[in-house]
């Protein structure tokens, strides 16, 4: 028995019970042994975190998928698991010993530390496992991964070593993107572009041999920069090859004001003449243009900054080298001082000796750690790097190829952009919890890479006996005795990126590199869904990982999908107070609600725009739904055993069997083609307005009155169709269905196991013959309920007449809003020649027409009567006439009224997009609403328009 009110708590925790003591959702179930596997891995969401709307939409996507596929006779296999998240894990217990005056990592030391971050993992690391599991993901918990668990902490230590040995892992000294409060290299991903109003300096470069006067041109070169105290780097000032201004002086020098060093004049395409003086300061060590400036003009790189972004100039030799005599002086005292209050100093000396030109307002995008919250600084530092450039080549022609492609397509162009200028990828980090890398070094700095430690302790300790550095006795000692070896043989403190042990999850999590029958059957993956903002950082690498040692590219489709802003289209921060909380919305509407509402907006050309409204909007129709199916059990529709829905002698029940097969092929081939929002608008339309709106409106004459033959098989298919409809919505709201399969169908076996509909995507016949040799004894297998085939529904007859009620209805509803005329008044309607095939089914459905549209009678005529609205019916003439039921001369006077301030609305939002300084700096949630705007005004322009023509003709 249905339960009156409709309680997605109550249902969401009793049917995520059911589904987990079934085992519905493992990989390799008996029943599905011999079929064909269908494999998703899970984007790895962070130890640390907790659910956001960005993981709600991604996993209802893969949910949706997953689902599909299961219910098609699929072996489904949805690879969950979590990431160690280096740098955000370290963080959150450094905050926790912090905040409870406890030793710090350092006091601590490293294996104190890691022992400390184990705990907080093992007490708090699978919160958003929990979080998915309440949003209904079905994936396949029992082998649930880890990116540090034992097996895939050896898959990446194999292929670090690896890629080592072939010459695709080396160090070398470069530029990174470097976090001076965590105090180590990040990735770019971890970096937040925030737009800083600033200033923009200009500063004058006495030339070489020339007396420097402030007031004379000819004595100096002008460079503009917005971060002066790194000009105690500099190495060159750069002008344009084609610059003609600076064309005499390509080649020669200039004097760094403050510091005396003597910097060359190098010409190189990177510098604009149109911008600032057309000349710029190179600094190779403190800026990644420069750095490659640098590099094609072989300058010296000076690091003038530490770890902290302090100055270090005291002993730093490369900064010292060559100044003149008392350029020391500089040093000692701008030495440890922050780079803010250097800049500072060093500005108002700049200022002092007429070094500062002028200061321009300048508002400019500066980088952010968006952890800490700090400028990330580029700095200079010896790192671990992939040769990224060969390794993207396979991947790059797999995509070419079509081996992998991308939905929509368009992101493909945004995957070659990165690959074919990818630059070597950083993948060591200066932290302790994470892979720690396989690499030691010997007392000369030699490296000695292997997956264990004693391999690497025997190769170093064999080489230096070789080289007569250690004698064959100590080697033996040390080799026996850590204690006795740590000051000779250190190991590499650094860890791996992140990215670096993500980048294997395809494979690594299917036991690779044991040679496991999982990795057999389920590698590669069938789909990948993910955000185009990590398309370069994981998708790429991914697919680079695994064509090299898989040699076989990880998945064959990567769907990417937008972001969820808030309701006016701005991008949800908590700065913005505009975040919504998943899970604060799952207590209030359910988890089927938000689930729904973010399919129904994931289109492929926009982002979604949500607010608790939209979700309470597919509340309603979830309790649309629960309200349709207890009608259809108090009226006592259930479906009888041989019913066969294809043998339906009643016009609307072959109707609503013609619409259940067009609706059902319309959903399958949305979801196949990775349509979500398509896929669940067809089935909204189809539940709220074909079935509960017309179709159980018109059955409930019949089901209210006498028992019958045509009440009889009235209720089977009431009952049929709803049981279609909970299949089609299962993948989307998966809890609801699920309750009401299991209080409604009366069968055995879960919704989430029982066949797809459509035979062309159903279970093949192999995998249907294996169903029903299934073990009997198994309540969790369905019995084998064949799928359809559409056509076997296709009624053009009972579609041409039921549709023509429905379209008579809606024409005649449409005319009366948009007439005024109130609910109370009846109005006659008029059929005007009409057809004989309408003349003979209008008798049959006169009730019900006169009901639904609110009409005092159902006459046919010739032609249609003067004073009447004309409507256009399935190519005929339906008429109302409205002459002193309203007044039509006032109609049109309202109606001119508003279909002006529609053309005004048009023209007043044409004026802002035609302005090209609002479309460029209006914040882009502001241009998207004004679009939308402008495309609500020119509809209600049609739709006033159309209105009008009508009342013209019936004047």
């Amino acid at each position: 028995m249905i339960e009156k009110n409709y309680q997605p708590a109550d249902i969401e925790a009793r049917m995520s019970v059911i589904w987990e003591d079934s085992r519905a959702f493992r990989a390799g179930r008996p029943d599905r042994r011999d079929a064909r596997p269908f494999t998703m891995v899970i984007p790895p969401p962070n130890v640390t975190g907790s659910l956001h709307m960005g993981h709600a939409l991604n996993n209802t996507i893969q949910d949706i998928l997953c689902r599909f596929q299961r219910m098609r006779g699929r072996d489904v296999l949805w690879q969950p698991g979590t990431d160690h998240a280096g740098i955000a894990t370290q963080m959150v217990v450094e905050r926790q010993l912090m905040e409870r005056q406890q030793p710090g990592r350092r006091e601590m030391g490293r294996a104190k530390f890691l022992e400390r971050v184990w705990q907080w993992k093992a007490e708090s690391g699978d919160v958003i496992i929990n979080q998915l599991k309440r949003l209904g993901a079905s994936c396949d918990w029992s082998r649930e991964r880890f990116t540090m668990d034992e097996g895939l902490s050896r898959a990446v230590i194999k292929v670090f070593v690896e890629l080592h040995r072939e010459g695709l892992i080396y160090k070398d000294k470069r530029l990174v993107n470097w976090d001076p409060k965590l105090l180590t290299a990040i990735s770019d991903l971890e970096v937040q572009q925030v737009e800083v109003k600033g200033s923009l300096w200009y500063l004058r470069y006495p030339l070489e041999g020339k007396s420097f006067n402030p007031d004379d041109p000819r004595s100096f070169i002008v460079v503009a920069t917005t971060r002066p105290e790194t000009m105690l780097g500099d190495t060159a000032v750069a002008v344009h090859p084609d610059d003609e201004r600076y064309a005499h002086l390509v080649g020669t020098h200039v004097i760094l004001p403050l510091v005396g060093r003597r910097i060359l004049i190098v010409a190189d395409d990177y510098s604009d003449p149109e911008k600032g003086s057309g000349a710029v300061k190179v600094t190779p060590a403190h800026d990644f243009n420069d750095f490659e400036i640098g590099r094609r003009h072989n300058l010296p790189q000076i690091n003038v900054f530490d770890q902290e972004a302090a100055l270090n100039l005291v002993g730093n030799e490369d900064y010292l080298r060559g100044l003149p005599e008392g350029a020391s002086q500089l040093a000692e005292e701008l030495h440890g001082l922050d780079r803010f209050a250097a800049r500072k100093q060093i500005l108002a000396r700049l200022e002092d000796f007429g070094f500062l030109e002028r200061v321009e307002p300048n508002t400019h995008m500066v980088p952010h750690g968006d952890r800490s919250g700090v400028v990330i600084e580029p700095y200079l530092t010896d790192q671990w790097y992939v040769d990224a450039k060969t390794l993207a080549q396979p991947a790059i022609s797999a995509v070419r190829s079509g081996a992998t492609s991308f939905v929509p397509k368009n992101w493909e162009k945004t995957y070659f952009e990165w690959m074919e200028n990818i630059q070597p990828w950083c993948i060591s980090r200066q932290l302790w919890w994470g892979h720690q890398i396989p690499a030691w070094y010997g007392p000369d700095g030699k490296v000695f890479v292997a997956e264990t430690e004693e391999e690497a302790v025997g190769n170093a300790l064999g080489y230096y006996v070789e080289q007569e550095v250690i004698t064959q006795e100590q080697g033996r000692e040390m080799a026996l005795d850590r204690n006795k070896r740590a000051d000779f043989i250190m190991r590499d403190e650094d860890v791996l990126d992140t990215w670096f042990s993500s980048a294997l999850w395809p494979f690594s999590t299917l036991g690779w590199p044991g040679d496991t029958p999982e990795v057999k059957r389920y590698y590669p993956t069938d789909v990948l869904v993910t955000g185009w903002d990590i398309i370069f950082f994981w998708v790429a690498r991914m697919m680079m990982m695994g064509l090299h040692f898989m040699k076989d590219a990880p998945f064959s489709t990567v769907y990417i999908h937008r972001l969820v802003r808030d309701e006016k289209g701005a991008k949800m921060s908590k700065s913005k107070g505009n975040v919504i909380d998943p899970l604060g919305v799952i207590d209030d509407y359910g988890a089927d609600a938000l689930r729904f509402a973010l399919a129904r907006g994931a289109a492929h050309s926009h982002d979604i725009k949500l607010s608790p409204q939209l979700v309470e909007t597919n509340r309603n129709f979830a309790t649309k739904l629960w309200n349709a199916c207890r009608f259809a059990e108090m009226n006592a529709c259930a479906l009888p055993d041989g019913f066969d829905p294809t043998r339906a002698k009643q016009t609307l029940n072959r109707w609503i069997a013609h619409e259940t097969a067009h609706a059902t092929r319309e959903v399958t081939e949305a979801i196949e083609a990775y349509r979500f929002n398509d896929a669940a608008n067809a089935i909204y339309r189809f539940v709220w307005n074909v079935y509960c709106d017309w179709y159980l409106e018109l059955a409930k004459p019949v089901l209210l009155g006498e028992e019958s033959d045509a009440k009889a098989e009235t209720r089977a298919m009431v009952a049929w169709a709803r049981d279609e409809i909970l299949k089609l919505l299962h993948p989307f709201m998966p809890f609801i269905t699920e309750e009401l399969w299991e209080v409604t169908a009366k069968r055995d076996g879960l919704l989430a196991l029982a066949p797809w509909s459509l035979k062309e995507s159903a279970v093949t016949a192999e995998e249907l013959a294996l169903l029903a040799t299934a073990s009997p004894t198994d309540p969790l297998i369905p019995p084998v309920l064949l799928a359809f085939d559409a056509a076997d529904f296709s009624d053009p007859a009972a579609e041409a007449e039921i549709g023509w009620v429905v379209d008579l209805v809606t024409a005649i509803r449409s005319v009366r809003a948009e007439m005024n005329i109130p609910p109370s008044t009846l109005t006659p309607l008029v059929l005007a020649g009409g057809s004989a095939e309408t003349r003979e089914r209008a008798p049959r459905w006169s009730d019900v027409v006169k009901r639904m549209a609110r009409l005092s009678d159902i006459s046919f005529a010739d032609r249609a009567p003067e004073g009447a609205v004309q409507l256009l019916v399935r190519g005929e003439v339906a008429a109302l006439p409205l002459k002193g039921v309203i007044d039509l001369s006032a109609e049109k006077t309202r109606l001119d009224k508003e279909l002006t301030k529609a053309e005004a609305d048009i023209k007043r939002v044409d004026a802002k997009l035609g302005n090209e300084k609002f479309v460029a700096n209006a914040p882009e949630e502001i241009v998207e609403e004004e679009k939308e705007k402008r495309e609500a005004a020119v509809a209600r322009k049609e739709k006033i328009l159309e209105a009008l023509e009508r009342l013209k003709k019936a004047v």
